[in-house]
């Protein structure tokens, strides 16, 4: 089921925001592709992604540096191994939806 997070105009373009959603804490981000929702939890540490950088469809964890792709959770640098959960997100006119239900990248 998906729940309404925000508006659509409370994001800004690559400006990473943090959301709890039924419990699970999520990065939501605006790029020029979508709207993204993503783990806010580094799978390599503790540490908010919310708080990184994004660039190019990736979000950088700010204390060791690894990229994760915001399509797929996939990490594309070092020191992280493992892809964090993504959601699927939908717009409803401004209102943003996410489920977390299932994570897109969960094999099934």
């Amino acid at each position: 089921m998906s729940s309404r997070v925000c508006a659509l105009s409370d994001l800004e373009i690559d400006e990473p925001k943090r959301f709890v959603v039924d419990d699970v804490a999520v990065a939501l981000v605006r790029t020029e592709e979508g709207v993204f929702a993503i783990s806010d939890t580094c799978s390599h540490a503790n540490v908010p992604l919310s708080q990184g950088e994004v660039e190019d469809c990736r979000i950088e964890c700010w204390l060791h540096g690894s990229m994760f792709d915001l399509r797929t959770g996939e990490p594309s640098g070092l020191p992280a191994t493992k892809p964090v959960p993504v959601y699927p997100v939908t717009l409803d006119g401004d209102d943003v939806l996410v489920s977390v239900d299932v994570a897109l990248n969960e094999a099934s």
